[in-house]
């Protein structure tokens, strides 16, 4: 070191850059903010009367109100009378409401036996494919099926006995029909 060195004066540390007036602004800012969102809760917990559910006020009876009238705007057809008195009285209105239901009154009963006794249009065709285990595999036109002794059948009779007759494996219904391997 020089002496000279030592005596000369040291510069001071640089300062800080000034803070501009939109700084200051925009720190003011945020600082009002962040008061503004601390407190609001706070007045919306204490003001509920401002904030909260309002309820519609009204009696609490099961009577109708009071309200006038109003104006009928249109009329049904059907609720219009007749003011023409030359005009017969007696015309019947088709139901409005289609329900497709027939009325029976006035009609003689058809001479066929009641519709519970009649039999299904057709006996349901189906063949015995395979017997084994005491269950059968019987076919018909909407697929396969494995039946045993009491089993309904597509003809809607129950399977009676799963017999060999002849060799052959068959089965009987309940309304007598056979049906044999093929």
């Amino acid at each position: 070191m020089k002496e000279s060195d030592a005596d000369e004066p040291v510069a001071p540390p640089k300062l800080a850059k000034r803070r501009t007036v939109t700084d200051r602004a925009l720190a003011c800012t945020g600082l009002v903010l962040a008061g503004i969102s601390a407190f609001f809760p706070w007045y919306v917990f204490l003001n509920p009367d401002k904030f909260g559910i309002q309820v519609a006020e009204g009696d609490r009876t099961r009577d109708l109100p009071n309200w006038p009238g109003r104006e009928i705007v249109s009329v049904s057809p059907l609720a219009m009378v007749n003011k023409n008195p030359g005009e017969p009285k007696d015309i019947i209105i088709p139901d409005p409401l289609t329900t497709a239901t027939v009325s029976s009154v006035g009609r003689e009963d058809d001479k066929g036996p009641p519709a519970e006794d009649q039999p299904f249009p057709g006996k349901s065709p189906f063949h015995l494919l395979h017997v084994a285990n005491g269950r059968a595999l019987i076919e018909d036109d909407t697929g396969m099926f494995v039946v045993r002794v009491g089993s309904l059948l597509p003809d809607n009779s129950r399977l009676a006995t799963i017999e060999q007759r002849d060799g052959k494996w068959v089965i009987v219904t309940s309304t007598g029909d056979v049906y044999s391997h093929e």
